[in-house]
């Protein structure tokens, strides 16, 4: 997840531009949680997608379009959208320390160890597929680089890319697969979704049982979450979120290159059925990029229009509490399909399960917008603030400074 590290305007302190540039930054993030929680939400309405097969009960022309669409759109391009906004985020408390005149390097070792904690917490309570932790040690790396130029961080970002998918390649082509044994998967499958229907220390047992696979999936999402990062960086130093419409030329070039490479990648992972095919894996890993990027430029373009900006303002709230509405996401979805609460895992159809999702995401949407009328940071951002800062942060917006 992306979790804005800038401190928001207050009153007018913010000059216009900057409030048009936060308001769509915040908008884009907003997004992107939609974005992630459909494509999480299956691993936690079944126990079958974490062993890369899919469920036998859902089967159905209508239930395999659903869920091909969604490799097809949506996997491997949320989580980069994300990481893109992590790091241009980071940009952005680069140039606040160095107009306070303080050392960035312990504040953001302090909030990285905090977000660690918490994404160990949110993978054994909640979701099991926390990219939290990930994102707290490969923002070391970030904060390492903070100096580098951004030619240097560009190459390294495409290079990062290359090499993941010129290794996945290989392995396709030495015959490697994930799935070695469909029907001891489609078993551990079934195993898993009835822990899930158990309760709390049936889901806990599972989620650690799970735990040790995630790490060789970080061995692909690592690096490219690294990726997304430097791709921020380089954004963000070239300040191409705050002037859209001076960089309108480039977004373009974005969405005709992205667009057409992005979506016939992603026709190959998704038609080769998503990470369980080395194949179609190494074809969205090396297109994936382009596809977050040109969803990223037609946004960043539509919130330039007069519709789009007030989309934007409904959108920005949520965006600017991601770190709360991320773990909520998750508590959520724990309470419809674990036995912790609804206990309906593993029977509920795909096309449901994605409403589930934006049903879940319209009910954050307006609870984000009532609390951020209210307060000046998420309630898990205040906490993650009141650690970083090591001091309690104003959490009203009416109290005094």
């Amino acid at each position: 997840m992306s979790f804005s590290i800038q401190d928001p305007p207050v009153g007018n302190r913010a000059s216009p531009g900057t409030l048009t540039r936060i308001v769509d930054v915040d908008a884009l993030r907003a997004v992107a949680l939609l974005l992630i929680l459909v494509v999480n939400i299956a691993f936690i309405a079944s126990g079958y997608p974490f062993h890369l097969v899919s469920d036998p009960a859902h089967d159905s022309w209508g239930d395999q379009a659903v869920l091909w669409l969604v490799e097809l759109l949506l996997a491997m391009k949320a989580y980069l959208l994300f990481s893109f906004l992590f790091g241009y985020s980071f940009t952005l408390q680069i140039d606040s320390a160095a107009r306070r005149g303080v050392d960035l390097a312990p504040r953001f070792r302090r909030r990285l160890a905090g977000l660690f904690v918490i994404g160990i917490l949110h993978a054994v309570l909640l979701f099991q597929g926390d990219i939290l932790t990930t994102y707290a040690l490969l923002g070391l790396v970030l904060l390492a680089m903070r100096k580098v130029g951004v030619g240097t961080a560009l190459r390294v970002a495409v290079l990062l890319t290359g090499a993941v998918g010129f290794f996945l390649a290989l392995a396709a082509t030495g015959g490697t697969q994930l799935v070695t044994d469909p029907a001891a998967a489609l078993e551990a499958g079934q195993r898993s979704t009835e822990a899930l229907q158990g309760g709390i220390g049936s889901v806990i047992t599972e989620h650690v049982r799970q735990l040790p696979a995630m790490f060789g999936t970080l061995l692909v999402q690592g690096p490219l979450a690294l990726s997304a990062f430097l791709f921020g960086y380089a954004a963000g130093r070239r300040r191409l979120l705050a002037d859209v419409a001076g960089n309108r030329q480039l977004l373009r070039r974005v969405q005709q290159l992205g667009y057409p490479i992005g979506l016939a990648g992603a026709a190959i992972f998704a038609s080769g059925g998503g990470t369980a095919n080395l194949t179609g894996l190494a074809a969205g890993v090396l297109t994936a990029p382009l596809l977050a990027a040109a969803y990223a430029a037609t946004l960043l373009q539509f919130f330039q229009t007069d519709r789009g900006r007030r989309v934007a303002a409904v959108l920005a709230p949520a965006g600017r509490m991601s770190l709360s509405n991320y773990l909520g996401q998750s508590l959520l979805c724990v309470l419809v399909f674990t036995g912790v609460g609804l206990g309906l895992a593993g029977a509920v159809a795909p096309p449901v399960v994605v409403l589930i999702a934006v049903a879940i995401y319209c009910v954050q949407l307006a609870a984000s917008a009532a609390w951020m009328a209210r307060f000046r940071y998420g309630p898990l951002e205040w906490l993650l603030r009141a650690w970083t800062e090591r001091q309690w942060p104003r959490l009203r917006a009416a109290d005094p400074a």
